[in-house]
Order: C-alpha cells, then sequence, then structure tokens
C-alpha cells in the first residue's frame, strides 16, 4: 500500500518557512548590533552577495527585512571577527563561520579536478606556475586585492571581463588556498590565506567527508527552509538533486526529516524533525530579488503563489515592474513589489513604481508599508522619499508617505 504522509496545509507551510526564515523574532527598538547580525545569519545559514548597488548591496537587504535598523558595517564587521565568511554556497555568498569545514569537499573537488567551473580550471591548467607565484606572493606579503596584482593596461570590459591576476586569485578562491578577509571600498575582495583569515578552532576543525558534509548541508537546509521539497532543498546550497537524493533518505531514515504533504503541492516535502509554526503575528519586510526567502522562483508559485522574475537584465522597455524590485511581505502573504533606487546626490529613496497582487486592498498595507518605507530611508541616511506614477499602488503610497 502506498504510504500515508502527515498534511499541512498552505496557510502551516508558509508559517513554518516564514519562522524559519527569521520573521518570528519581534524587531528591536534600538538599532541591531553586530551580534544580532551575526545570529540571524547563523539561523538563515546563508546571504547571497550582489554587487548591484542601485538601492544598497544586496546583502544588506535581508538584514534589514528581517532586524530593521541595524549597523550597516555588520556584515564587514562579522567578517573581520571572523564569525562569517565569504564562498560560493548559494552562489556568492556570506556563511557563518562553522560551516567551512562542510565545503571543503567542495574546494578539494575544484583543486583536483573532479569538478571544473567556469574556465578557472582551464586557466590554472595552462598556468600552473604563474598561480602558483600569485599564491606564493600572498603568503610571504600577505593580504591584496585583484587590483594590486592587475597587470591590465587597458580598462576592462564588463565586470566579468577578467585579468590573468584576477582569473588567478578566482581560482585559488575557489579552491580554498585563499579566502576573502574582507572588501574594499570599492567593493572588491580582499584575498588571504586561510591561516591568517580563519579562527584557529575552524581552522583545525576535523574535515567531514563529502557524504557527510552534504548531509549536514541538507539539514541546514531543512532548518532554514521550514518546509521544503527535495529539489529545493538541493537547491538551497547549489547541490544537484541528483547526488541529494539518496542523503536524503537517510535523513528520513534517521529521524533528522519527517516527510510531508502539503496541500496543493504535487511533490512531497520535508520538515525538519525540530521545525515550528510561526505564531500569527503582523509582518512587513520589503525583500531584496536575493533573499533567501524568495530567490527560488518555483517556490515562491508554490508556497505564495507569487510570480516574480528579475528584470536587472530585461531591456528597459520590456519591463513588467521596473529594474531593482523588491517584493513586499505583509501578514503572512507577498502582497505586492516596489521598483526601488536610492538617489544619493539628492538624498532621495526613490520608489519608481508600485503594485499590489490582484485581490490585494490598499487600505489593508498601506500604513504599514509607508511605515516600512520610511525607516528604509532612514537607515539609509537619505531625507526624502519621492514615489512615481507607475503601478496600481503608487498614489496610495503616495499619500501615506506624505501623511
Amino acid at each position: 500500500m502506498p504510504k500515508r504522509l502527515e498534511k499541512i496545509n498552505i496557510v502551516e507551510a508558509r508559517r513554518l518557512a516564514l519562522a524559519a526564515q527569521g520573521f518570528d523574532v519581534q524587531r528591536a527598538n534600538s538599532v541591531s548590533s553586530v551580534t544580532d547580525a551575526v545570529t540571524l545569519i547563523r539561523k538563515l545559514g546563508v546571504i547571497q552577495i550582489d554587487s548591484v548597488n542601485v538601492l544598497v548591496r544586496s546583502q544588506e537587504l535581508p538584514l534589514f527585512a528581517r532586524l530593521g535598523d541595524h549597523d550597516r558595517n555588520a556584515i564587514p564587521n562579522a567578517t573581520a571577527r571572523g564569525k562569517i565568511f565569504e564562498y560560493w554556497g548559494h552562489e556568492a555568498s556570506h556563511l557563518p563561520i562553522e560551516l567551512q569545514p562542510l565545503f571543503r569537499w567542495k574546494m578539494d573537488a575544484a583543486r583536483t579536478g573532479k569538478a571544473t567551473h567556469w574556465g578557472l580550471t582551464s586557466f590554472y591548467t595552462d598556468n600552473k606556475a604563474y598561480v602558483q607565484r600569485m599564491l606564493k606572493h600572498i603568503e610571504k606579503s600577505g593580504p591584496v586585492t585583484a587590483r594590486a596584482l592587475s597587470t591590465r593596461t587597458k580598462k576592462g570590459g564588463t565586470w566579468w571581463d577578467w585579468d590573468e591576476a584576477k582569473t588567478a586569485l578566482e581560482y585559488l578562491f575557489l579552491t580554498g588556498q585563499l579566502m576573502s578577509r574582507g572588501r574594499g571600498s570599492d567593493f572588491a575582495r580582499v584575498y588571504d590565506i586561510p591561516n591568517r583569515v580563519l579562527p584557529e578552532n575552524v581552522l583545525n576543525a576535523p574535515t567531514p567527508s563529502e557524504h557527510d558534509a552534504r548531509k549536514q548541508l541538507l539539514v541546514r537546509s531543512a532548518i532554514a527552509q521550514g518546509v521544503a521539497t527535495a529539489s529545493d532543498l538541493a537547491d538551497y546550497y547549489r547541490q544537484k538533486l541528483a547526488t541529494v537524493k539518496p542523503l536524503i533518505a537517510e535523513l528520513i531514515e534517521a529521524g533528522e526529516l519527517r516527510e510531508v504533504a502539503v496541500d496543493g503541492w504535487t511533490e512531497e516535502a520535508f520538515i525538519h524533525r525540530n521545525a515550528k509554526l510561526l505564531k500569527r503575528r503582523s509582518v512587513t519586510a520589503l525583500l531584496s530579488p536575493f533573499d533567501s526567502l524568495v530567490w527560488c522562483r518555483p517556490r515562491n508559485e508554490r508556497l505564495f503563489d507569487f510570480h516574480y522574475r528579475i528584470e536587472i537584465y530585461t531591456p528597459k522597455p520590456k519591463r513588467r515592474f521596473g529594474y531593482y524590485v523588491l517584493p513586499i511581505l505583509s501578514g503572512e502573504a507577498l502582497v505586492g513589489r516596489l521598483d526601488m533606487k536610492a538617489d544619493r546626490e539628492s538624498g532621495t529613496l526613490r520608489i519608481e513604481g508600485a503594485y499590489l497582487e490582484h485581490g490585494i486592498k490598499a487600505a489593508n498595507v498601506v500604513a504599514p508599508v509607508a511605515r516600512e518605507v520610511g525607516t528604509m530611508a532612514k537607515w539609509l541616511g537619505l531625507e526624502h522619499t519621492f514615489v512615481g506614477v507607475r503601478g496600481d499602488f503608487s498614489r496610495p503610497l503616495r499619500i501615506a508617505l506624505q501623511s
């Protein structure tokens, strides 16, 4: 007979997800500290990094969405204190420092050629002596940026137009022979050797087998997502579904994960044995396009019935909502989106377009959204707010911000 799964409805699924993603704690009345930021990053397990700065660096927004006003140097300070590190977690990411051993298999796979990456592997194959000279230079001379070692005589054409120095450094970063000890004022990585970056307890921590490390990452993924399909579990730390399916079965057998059926989902889902439902409360947040709550687009549609695509690379005439669009979380739903940018020269937080989802009434959400916009402007040090005319939510939001 087919097995009977524990059933949960979509409201329960959303509450599990929101609690796991850090929306279960009331914001502090005062400015949140670096310690608060580190606690949150440990809960989420990963913060995706993105260089687009039309509003603010994207990695700052998940902290703002959950903590509100907080120290904008929280991530650099946490990195300097050895509490978080950078690596390819879910794309380029900030990760809790204790996870570093769980990614050593990935570093070793790149170093041994078991896994190949973006032309970095072939570059190393063709330039082994050069790469090793770069590593020895940093071992002897200390931390460095790619620009300091660059031999380029002409300006690069695009952000991925790396010269030999940058390519060599990124290979060494990928393989774990170098780490980032922070970012410069131009957002460039500062590379250094692990012995000078990692805390001693992490540096000397035993290296799990690939099998065990992958399983631990799946557990972290389950805890951070609340409820997740096998695809969701794999995607959180960019593992391949076919590779992790047997590991998920092992975690079920061990009682670490439980299988559930979510109403309306065609795939079975999984929850961690310690998962907790979010108690119903009012939550309003503006989410980065790269926030871990919304970065998986198929999951958005399953969990929130919210269709979302990033339009940064879409030609302007073909954009539906705008260039840098933040989903609006209100209560337990994604209710709309704001196309936002920071005009730093005039000190203005600009909302170029504001849109509500079908069936959402502006009167029910406009006051808390306006408060959140005002809090964001203050956090960014912007004195003014501006709301354009695009979208059905523009006029109500403009009036609320003016009152």
